[in-house]
């Protein structure tokens, strides 16, 4: 049970907020050394990963400077501004249907999305213009609760989608491992057994939408209420 300990050195890392990228080398290593590696040993193979997945990043790095030219020249506006046309929407609904196109997308190995590329200048900006448009100015707490739920979106979506395409990364992985261990299992059934999961995470992400709507309904009517006294 000692070699689980990473998972519980992510737990404690996230939850007291400390950077992510420093919490998972810390869970790596403190994983390495209980099951007897030495330090070397932690340091050779997170450089050897790092270079067999280093074309992983360019789409990071070219992505970046692309997004940010775009957004100072207006991006975030014009979203917010065409969404507030938009009558029926609200903040939970944008995020909801951003969720349904992104599982769709993932599970057909179309990558559409992502939290630089598509949370970050669309899809939280036309979350809180489709608030703005049905409750006025937000509270600053209200905007953030918006941006948060606009980025669990895309971990739901992205996460729970992935596993359906029998060609993504986790579902390798998980074979991988299994024929490590001598275990038969098709990638097709991996893929199979993945629908269920991913129907049921949509279903959590609809209440977390509704919840969302509601609770910023009612933070907007607390504002008023405190700016009328």
């Amino acid at each position: 049970m000692i070699k689980l300990i990473g998972i519980a050195v992510v737990a404690l890392g996230f939850a007291l907020r400390f950077n992510t990228l420093l919490v998972v080398m810390a869970a790596g290593i403190a994983t390495g050394l209980v099951a007897g590696m030495s330090f070397h040993e932690i340091m050779e193979q997170f450089g050897k990963y790092f270079v067999e997945n280093r074309y992983m990043v360019l789409p990071i790095v070219i992505m970046t400077p692309v997004v940010g030219l775009l957004e100072r020249h207006g991006l975030r506006e014009r979203a917010e501004t065409l969404i507030r046309q938009a009558k029926a929407a609200t903040a939970g609904r944008v995020l909801l249907l951003y969720t349904a196109l992104r599982q769709i997308s993932i599970s057909l190995g179309v990558n559409i999305g992502g939290h630089a590329g598509a949370v970050r200048p669309l899809v939280a900006p036309m979350a809180e213009g489709a608030a703005r448009a049905r409750h006025g100015e937000l509270p600053e707490k209200t905007v953030e609760a918006i941006r948060a739920n606009a980025a669990a979106a895309e971990n739901v979506g992205n996460f729970f989608g992935e596993d359906i395409f029998i060609a993504v990364g986790a579902i390798l992985l998980m074979k991988g491992f299994f024929d490590a261990q001598k275990i038969e299992v098709s990638v097709w059934a991996m893929a199979l057994w993945g629908i269920p999961t991913a129907v049921v995470a949509f279903g959590v992400m609809m209440w977390r939408a509704l919840v969302l709507d509601r609770r910023i309904a009612r933070e907007v009517a607390e504002a008023a209420r405190k700016d009328s006294r």
